[in-house]
């Protein structure tokens, strides 16, 4: 494994993360692994030396954090990990907007968003579900348009003055919203983002247009989610799956993949991929991962595995360097998508 900066900060991270949306409650999605399915992936993640965790508080209504707490206060050195959540989202087992594209309004009132008020009960709720102290690494899911920069800036800054988080990142959103979240931080004194965790692989590459360059430009560290866009890129989906709405049972559940993928331009983009992962003598899912581990600014993507030889082909990624050539050659089938999952 190897060790970078999370952007311009001093936090070392794994050049992978684990993602463990996967790990809940079935009851919320029916993809997700119990807690004992989860201990033999994270443990092979540690014995491989990776050293992040990223899930959130509205993973299985929260007891994903918890889960995800008990593995890692058991088998992990609490010094050297780094465990992300985040807030934004309700926290309840039957909301389903974590897969739909853009938040939903709540059901009922400070139950979301990023008012101080949600911010300082949902932060000590996330502490107690992962029976931890501090959260290293603690992120915004969302862009919140119903509650003032200023007063998300401030409530953030003070769970970082407080001890509760140690850094703060953020998620999915446009570069002007972003923006306007750092400036207000920059303008009154307060902690700033050191993190994005936003939709980037070679099918969805929509992001280099705005958010990766300013990410670039101001020292902020790429945490890319769904680097396989779920799956597609290895290669074993067809162009009927679409039309049978997903070829897994998580595509049952939503139509997000059909939504971002699926059209025959993607499919010469996986065509590229298989052709060069061929001739490199490596499978699919490995050079997608060097590919976005080879793009400048990508700290550590956030890699999901329901199984820990699933793990094998991400880290078999983390030496494989591509030449300018094959990065070209791999981009060139690309053609834009409509962008949709922000607020």
């Amino acid at each position: 494994m190897r060790y970078v900066n999370l952007g311009a900060s001093g936090l070392k991270v794994s050049r992978v993360a684990l993602g463990m949306m996967t790990f809940g409650s079935p009851q919320w999605r029916p993809w997700v692994r119990t807690e004992e399915q989860a201990i033999p992936v994270v443990r092979r993640a540690l014995d491989a030396g990776i050293t992040v965790f990223d899930t959130a508080d509205l993973y299985s209504a929260g007891v994903s954090e918890e889960l995800t707490g008990r593995i890692l206060r058991q088998y992990a050195p609490r010094d050297e990990i780094v465990v992300a959540t985040k807030v934004y989202f309700p926290v309840d087992m039957e909301f389903k907007g974590g897969n739909a594209p853009g938040p939903q309004p709540p059901k009922r009132p400070n139950m979301s968003g990023l008012s101080r008020k949600r911010i300082m009960n949902a932060v000590d709720a996330s502490l107690k579900r992962l029976g931890l102290d501090h959260i290293d690494l603690y992120q915004i899911h969302r862009f919140d348009r119903d509650t003032p920069v200023e007063e998300t800036m401030q409530a953030l800054h003070d769970v970082v003055k407080s001890g509760k988080v140690r850094y703060l990142g953020a998620s999915s959103m446009f570069a002007w919203q972003f923006a306007t979240l750092q400036f207000a931080a920059e303008r009154h004194g307060l902690t700033r983002f050191v993190s994005m965790q936003n939709h980037y692989n070679l099918a969805y590459r929509e992001e280099e247009r705005e958010v990766i360059p300013y990410c670039r430009a101001t020292g902020v560290g790429l945490m890319p989610w769904s680097p396989l866009a779920r799956g597609f890129l290895a290669g074993t989906r067809s162009r009927e799956d679409k039309a049978q709405q997903g070829a897994t049972v998580r595509a049952s559940t939503d139509d997000i993949a059909q939504k971002y993928y699926y059209r025959d331009a993607d499919f010469a983009v996986v065509d590229a991929v298989t052709a060069l992962a061929a001739e490199r003598g490596i499978s699919n899912a490995t050079l997608a991962y060097a590919w976005l581990m080879n793009q400048p600014g990508v700290s550590c993507p956030i890699v999901g595995a329901s199984r820990p030889e699933q793990l094998d082909d991400v880290l078999a990624a983390v030496d494989l360097k591509l030449t300018p050539e094959e990065d070209a050659r791999l981009k060139a089938p690309y053609q834009p998508h409509p962008v949709i999952g922000h607020s």
